[in-house]
């Protein structure tokens, strides 16, 4: 997925600011009632509604060139905070400021419609990410040669395996030479070539000086590819630091039943 185009980057500021941010989800809770009568047996469903708060009074900042992976377990409110600085969605509470564009590959094929060719989709996401058809014909070919689907460019997304969509997807965030780059445990799909293939492009933007935000469950990939490490536990930001001691205690956390209020230092 390619987000919006963002105003032009400057200089002097840090990338991606993240202020006292707080999501919370309404749900419906249903509790169901079963009513007798003489004459029947009537069910019905009475609705509640419920608030879900996946992130609370988060608060960092990103320098421009720095790479900096987000850990935790499933649920901890890493894919809804990338979603929040992409801006796919608003935050109930803080504020969020990004610096320069930003190309973000999300959850699988988001941002792709599936009845569009492949073709389509990458002028329609790149639009999105604010550039002219003249641009993007320029880029046009880098972005399929690397996705290695030449031949399926003019077939619908429907056609796709997961493996081509992530391919599309990882190939047009990379390529559009973007300020900042967000992903989103994408390097996890696909086969192992394609894998170390984005891996070793990654790294290239780095070199570059481009800025990245990863979300990764592999610390191999963690130390590899950055610098600095965030750890996020039940919507909070529980320790911020290098990824060897982020990890160290994360797993060890992971080890132990002990909350993490236990195992962590306040963050600085």
């Amino acid at each position: 997925m390619i987000a919006p185009a963002a105003p032009s980057r400057d200089a002097g500021s840090p990338a991606i600011v993240v202020e006292g941010i707080t999501k919370e989800f309404h749900l419906v809770k249903q509790r169901s009632f079963l009513v007798h009568s003489l004459a029947r047996r009537l069910f019905s469903i009475r609705q509640q509604p419920a608030v879900c708060r996946a992130l609370t009074d988060v608060s960092f900042a990103v320098n421009p060139g720095e790479s900096v992976a987000i850990v935790g377990r499933n649920g901890a409110g890493k894919s809804t905070l990338l979603s929040l600085i992409v801006g796919t969605s608003l935050p109930s509470s803080g504020a969020i400021r990004v610096n320069g564009r930003v190309g973000a590959l999300l959850e699988l094929g988001v941002g792709f419609h599936r009845r569009l060719t492949g073709r389509e989709n990458v002028y329609l996401n790149a639009s999105l990410h604010g550039l002219s058809n003249d641009e993007i014909d320029d880029r046009y070919e880098r972005i399929v040669a690397f996705s290695e689907l030449a031949e399926y460019m003019d077939a619908p997304l429907a056609t796709y395996s997961s493996g081509m969509t992530l391919r599309l997807g990882f190939s047009v965030a990379a390529n559009l030479d973007p300020d900042i780059l967000i992903v989103d445990e994408a390097l996890a799909v696909g086969d192992q070539k394609f894998q170390q293939k984005c891996t070793a492009k990654v790294e290239e933007m780095i070199a570059a000086g481009k800025t990245l935000l990863f979300v990764s469950h592999s610390g191999l990939e963690v130390t590899r590819l950055c610098r600095r490490a965030l750890w996020l536990d039940h919507g909070r930001l529980t320790l911020d630091g290098t990824p060897g001691e982020v990890l160290e205690r994360y797993e060890a956390f992971l080890r132990t039943p002990v909350p993490p209020e236990a195992t962590a230092s306040p963050v600085s």
